[in-house]
């Protein structure tokens, strides 16, 4: 794992950057383990007038990868899975589980895409349960956006001495938000 995150990091370096970024955001929507955001950051870090262009480039990317992992979700369980739970007596369980992942399916997928809860998690289970394509662009979009423009401007505005907060607290600042807001949405919806 550690030679993969020095491969990563020596990614940021390298002239075509921005198409190692957009290939590994685009990856890691769907199998990859190790996020854009440890060769966005350096890339922002050296060329801080770019940020937004990092940012959206790693946007489209990312997306375009959860389109890939919500196929692979849609397309393999009807061979693979589904055969497996009928063998298993579970299938009439999955019914029920799609139901309930799908009447929360914009908090999972928003959760997923701002937070460092795997994304790649949530786009193959979307795809499996049928989410709505629609919806699961739009949050995507947006949860991604969020994640990597709050990045982009963080680095752009403060540089190199907020990457360690970026780093090792800014996933946390992400679920406390996604929480305030679910809880703001539900005193609102039961109060």
């Amino acid at each position: 794992m550690k030679r993969l995150y020095s491969w990563t990091m020596s990614l940021a370096a390298h002239p075509n950057a921005l198409w190692a970024l957009a290939f590994i955001a685009f990856i890691e929507s769907s199998v990859f383990p190790i996020p854009p955001d440890l060769i966005m950051i350096p890339m922002i870090i050296a060329a801080p007038n770019r940020a937004f262009l990092i940012a959206g480039v790693c946007l489209a990317a990312s997306v375009l990868g959860g389109l890939l992992g919500y196929a692979i979700g849609a397309l393999a369980f009807d061979w693979l899975g589904q055969p497996i739970l009928e063998a298993l007596g579970k299938a009439d369980r999955m019914a029920e589980f799609n139901q309930r992942f799908n009447d929360l399916g914009f908090w999972a997928v928003l959760g997923a895409g701002i937070t460092p809860f795997p994304y790649k998690v949530i786009t193959i289970m979307s795809g499996w349960t049928g989410m709505s394509l629609g919806t699961f662009i739009v949050t995507s979009i947006i949860a991604r956006g969020l994640r990597f423009f709050i990045i982009a401007g963080l680095l752009w505005k403060f540089g190199e001495p907020i990457k360690d907060f970026i780093e090792k607290r800014l996933g946390l600042v992400f679920i406390v938000l996604l929480i305030l807001l679910i809880g703001g949405f539900y005193m609102v919806k039961f109060i």
